[in-house]
């Protein structure tokens, strides 16, 4: 074997070749230092084995008379310069990859291409001897001709350059190009891909990119800003509207604590007046969901301080109605009720309030009576391996209390008062006899429990651990 290797170096420069294209493929992405460290050592064999034969990559190969060995000896000096160039745009792009991340891929491709270019003209000069002058006059010729054609595409590929140099955005960031809004997913030579939150894909070239106005919502944290604006009458009390916002906005607990949302006039004029509620969620996917959630909380916050939304046909209440009949018509309990009922029932219904902070029902109380919140913003609170934990808000129009009703039972949940809270309040020794006589409102209510049971039977157990799986197929799997 070894005179093998002494008889016939240029063999073995061959063989090593292949051994380093093979290895290349065969040891995984995930040992990426080991494929660096086999390439760069397997250069340097090839390197030694080419100089101790006589083949100098900056001359013409030897052994003119013998066309075969001049051939391979040819090739190899050339192969030599691509290996070198192949490791060297390797080595860069370890080091690039260490510093810029998977961003400036386009930058480490044009690297490589400027070093396979000038690999490829020093192997033309040195080991072909040709006129590398009349190369370059006439590639620069081509390239103008070339360019000239290719001046779209071209203008996209620097462009895409320029974008990851001065990183406006990365991969995953959710940013707005020129009104197109969606997620970066990919940053290649032409374009930048985004996908929109209606799931599709946007194609934007870069050259566009580069020139339109980027606005980032994931810089400078992930952080993604919503607002709700609402209209009412310019009769209302500016301080009564700003309340009911505040209330509303508190009960939202999506958003985000810091940086606080806040509640602002935005616009005044005599037709009506235009308040915003602004915040912070920390997902692009909740923005959909929680400008839906804070808009109904808004309504309900207003409607409970007596502010309609202004719209272009008024709906008055009559005017005799009181608050506790205005109520149960908004509650989705007890609206079914006859008006005659209704009158009946808010005649039985006592009003009470709490300080914020103040518990309105412990966790394991049979309560004797049903609250129905009528402003404020109630928060809930289960518990978990001995810890509390926040598992909701309630706002106005919900009831508290029905377990006791219903089935002399408890909740494991505390309800507190977040903020002033008025409640009304509805014994039980009145309402039983009503749940009795109307099943449909029993019936609902009994749904309103079993669903609470189960979110807090589903927030305090605990989530199974997931063992990933071992063996031959997943060793396959990972391979692939």
């Amino acid at each position: 074997m070894l005179s093998l290797l002494t008889e016939h170096p240029l063999f073995c420069a061959l063989i090593l070749i292949l051994l380093d294209l093979g290895l290349w493929r065969l040891i995984s992405s995930r040992g990426s230092e080991w494929k660096l460290l086999v390439r760069v050592l397997i250069f340097s064999l090839f390197s030694v084995l080419l100089f101790n034969e006589g083949l100098n990559p900056m001359e013409p190969a030897p052994w003119a008379d013998n066309v075969p060995l001049h051939l391979a000896a040819t090739g190899l000096q050339i192969g030599w310069w691509l290996f070198g160039a192949r490791t060297l745009t390797v080595l860069i792009g370890a080091v690039m990859m260490q510093r810029v991340g998977h961003t400036g891929r386009l930058l480490q491709d044009l690297l490589g291409a400027v070093i396979f270019l000038i690999a490829i003209i020093a192997a033309l000069a040195y080991v072909l001897d040709l006129p590398v002058k009349g190369v370059l006059a006439t590639s620069g010729a081509l390239a103008i001709i070339v360019g000239l054609a290719l001046q779209s595409t071209l203008s996209d590929v620097f462009s895409g350059i320029v974008l990851n140099t001065t990183k406006p955005y990365q991969i995953d960031d959710w940013i707005s190009i020129d009104g197109t809004e969606g997620r970066v997913i990919d940053i290649d030579w032409r374009a930048t891909r985004l996908q929109t939150s209606q799931g599709s894909m946007a194609v934007i070239p870069n050259s566009l990119a580069a020139k339109a106005k980027i606005i980032n919502f994931s810089r400078p944290s992930n952080m993604f800003g919503l607002a709700v604006s609402v209209q009412v009458s310019p009769h209302a009390r500016p301080t009564t509207v700003l309340d009911a916002l505040e209330r509303a906005m508190q009960g939202c607990r999506p958003l985000l604590d810091n940086p606080a949302p806040s509640v602002a006039l935005k616009s005044s004029s005599s037709a009506g007046v235009e308040y915003e509620i602004s915040g912070f969620v920390s997902s692009m996917d909740q923005k959909r969901s929680v400008r839906n959630q804070l808009f109904d909380l808004a309504y309900r916050h207003l409607q409970a301080s007596g502010v309609n939304l202004l719209s272009s046909v008024e709906t008055n209440a009559p005017s005799g109605l009181s608050r506790p009949r205005a109520l149960l018509d908004s509650s989705p309990i007890f609206s079914t009720l006859r008006q005659e009922e209704k009158d009946t029932f808010s005649q039985n219904m006592a009003l009470q309030t709490f300080r914020a902070g103040e518990t309105i029902l412990d966790a394991g109380e049979v309560s004797d009576h049903l609250f129905i919140i009528e402003s404020g913003v109630v928060t809930v609170t289960l518990t978990r391996h001995g810890a509390p934990f926040e598992s909701g808000r309630m706002g106005p129009g919900e009831v508290i209390g029905e377990a006791g009703i219903l089935s002399d039972s408890s909740v494991p949940a505390t309800f507190a008062a977040k903020t002033f809270c008025a409640l009304y309040r509805i014994e039980k020794t009145y309402l039983k006899p009503c749940l009795d006589a109307r099943h449909d409102i029993n019936e609902a209510m009994k749904a309103l429990l079993d669903y609470r049971l189960h979110k807090a039977q589903s927030l305090t157990q605990d989530v199974p651990v997931v063992e990933s799986k071992k063996g031959f197929l997943q060793w396959l799997r990972n391979r692939v």
